[in-house]
């Protein structure tokens, strides 16, 4: 817990920050309510509760905010639900950290006993709950899980230009190969570089519509993705705009080992040498500031 110093958000709840990514794990207007909301919530996994068994990847697993939350909204729903979880995680001192107290005590006790098993042992089996928790890179990790299939996908890495490396159309294509057909991916991201590579990994996408409270340069809580578009909240027309600009340009790492520096530079590279509109200009002529 040394090495992690809870940080306050504004619903009441903890998340950490990141001095190696320059960047907190979740956002501050409150690290909880960004759990439900822009993940559980946003693919409406209340209906996918429905089902006997539940398949759940938590890519980027940190505190272990977003898999505590689906298995709240999944029990409160159908309590004799079967969850079976992957998560994948670099950094196996972030969950220990979030068993401190102080983060635990905002989760019912069947969460916080899963979260605690979870960050101690990296696996927690139980009558209604199969979870694993997968130390290493995602990039290598996630090419264990060859055989899951995922009714929803929490995709929750640090941003692209932070870590680019899993923004990558070639970890998007792994990534989709564990989304069930009827299954949803959410992600934080509206980053036209992101929706650009979901789409060249085969997923259709949405967008998460904003919420009541939203800071005033937002457009989109966040990015859906599915193998079907009918039951995605369609991108408004400035977000299509978005995606034919140079922002769209995705990240690319073919050997799925490049570090972020040469992934970055690559980018820059094929953003510089390509023909379509500026992003500043759409953001003039959507008025973004």
């Amino acid at each position: 817990m040394d090495a992690w110093i809870p940080q306050l958000t504004q619903d009441g709840s903890f998340t950490f920050f990141s001095e190696e990514f320059g960047e907190a794990f979740h956002s501050y207007q409150g690290a909880k309510t960004e759990a439900f909301q822009k993940f559980s919530d946003a693919i409406e996994l209340h209906k996918t509760a429905e089902q006997s068994t539940v398949k759940l990847l938590d890519v980027c697993y940190g505190l272990g905010y977003n898999t505590a939350a689906a298995i709240e909204v999944i029990h409160k729903v159908n309590p004799n639900c079967i969850i079976e979880i992957y998560a994948l995680e670099r950094d196996a001192t972030v969950p220990i950290g979030a068993t401190h107290p102080q983060l635990l005590e905002y989760w019912s006790p069947e969460v916080q006993t899963i979260l605690k098993q979870l960050a101690h042992n990296h696996e927690c089996i139980q009558d209604d709950i199969k979870a694993k928790l997968l130390i290493g890179d995602a990039r290598q990790t996630i090419q264990h899980l060859s055989d899951f299939q995922a009714d929803a996908i929490f995709f929750d890495p640090f941003s692209p230009r932070k870590c680019p490396q899993l923004w990558t159309i070639e970890f998007f294509q792994l990534v989709a190969r564990a989304l069930a057909p009827t299954g949803k991916l959410s992600t934080y991201s509206r980053s036209a570089s992101v929706r650009t590579a979901l789409i060249a990994s085969g997923l259709k996408i949405g967008t998460i519509p904003l919420g009541e409270v939203h800071l005033p340069h937002e457009w989109s809580q966040g990015t859906i993705a599915a193998w079907t578009a009918e039951t995605l909240h369609p991108l408004s027309q400035m977000e299509q705009e978005h995606l034919n600009t140079r922002a769209a340009v995705p990240y690319r790492d073919r050997t799925l080992q490049d570090s972020a520096e040469a992934i970055l530079e690559r980018h820059a590279k094929e953003q510089q040498s390509n023909q379509s509109e500026s992003t500043s200009s759409w953001r003039r002529r959507w008025n973004i500031r």
